[in-house]
């Protein structure tokens, strides 16, 4: 099989093993659970999940298996991680924010639920993620750590830090630093939260888990550039969402200070210095393979 068939059947698998934490839709508010649930269950390729695996089995060693123990520990931490990542999409799409109809080619949550459900769905996956997590068998010290981690970068130092300095410079002309700023946490935090918890879940000593976080940041870096050049390049089909959204909305990118000659050159660069990090802890050829992939997609 071609990488893009194993990444099919693995983002399946990880799909199946995170939709079985979503709430049933029934009782009084039935209504926030089936807007959660479609938040999530419309789902893109499911990498932070698959992310966090991969870092988990990298650290563990390809000595060890992976067994039902390792599910038990890991799985509540991917779908913990996923139910923030589609909760931040959520509110994204708001009217508020960028009042964005499309979502992988079906309506937005809001468009579908209503902008009230869309909101309330948004602030109950970041808070049920953390309900989820609490969930893992990892050791007691572990899952605290990795606790602390998913809340340091979900929160004001981390994902919604990056989001609050992107949305009040929206329209303006933020500086080179304000937008690597807003890279770094809005996109780059909740890449680097599942690099060091898969890798504090694994047993990973601090210098592990450090050298992870920057890889985890360039990967972060590359990702969001990579999506500056699809909002230009791709189409409302390949995106499923509608493209030129961020010259619609006033946004700045690394494409507006540095070109898209360079903006591809600076994807490539910020890869291949997190590859290198990576090799140096071990060898994980889809890990690597799922880098190299991300700088040549569509979507």
């Amino acid at each position: 099989m071609s990488f893009k068939d194993d990444l099919k059947v693995c983002s399946e698998s990880v799909s199946r093993e995170i939709e079985a934490f979503l709430p049933a839709e029934e009782g009084f508010q039935k209504t926030i659970f089936e807007a959660c649930n479609y938040s999530v269950i419309n789902g893109g390729k499911r990498l932070r999940p698959i992310m966090m695996q991969s870092v988990y089995r990298l650290c563990r060693g390809e000595e060890r298996p992976y067994t039902d123990d390792d599910r038990e520990i890991l799985v509540p931490f991917m779908a913990a991680i996923e139910m923030i990542h589609s909760s931040s999409l959520v509110h994204d799409d708001l009217p508020c924010m960028d009042n964005d109809v499309l979502r992988r080619g079906v309506p937005s949550t809001w468009a579908k639920f209503g902008e009230d459900m869309g909101t309330l769905a948004g602030d109950g996956l970041m808070i049920y993620a953390f309900e989820t997590a609490s969930k893992s068998k990892a050791p007691a010290e572990a899952k605290a750590e990795a606790v602390r981690i998913l809340a340091q970068k979900t929160g004001i130092y981390g994902m919604i830090g990056g989001q609050t300095v992107d949305v009040q410079l929206t329209g303006k002309r933020p500086s080179k630093e304000q937008l690597e700023f807003i890279y770094r946490l809005k996109t780059g935090a909740l890449i680097e939260a599942s690099f060091m918890i898969g890798a504090v879940l694994a047993g990973a000593d601090q210098k592990t888990v450090s050298l992870l976080e920057e890889a985890a940041c360039c990967i972060g870096m590359a990702f969001q550039i990579q999506d500056d050049i699809l909002d230009v390049t791709a189409t409302e089909g390949e995106l499923g969402k509608p493209i030129g959204s961020d010259a619609a909305n006033g946004k700045v990118t690394w494409l507006t200070y540095y070109g898209m000659e360079q903006s591809v050159q600076d994807v490539k660069d910020y890869t291949q210095k997190a590859l290198n990090i990576i090799r140096e802890i071990g060898q994980d050829p889809f890990l690597e393979a799922l880098l190299i992939y991300l700088i040549d997609r569509k979507s």
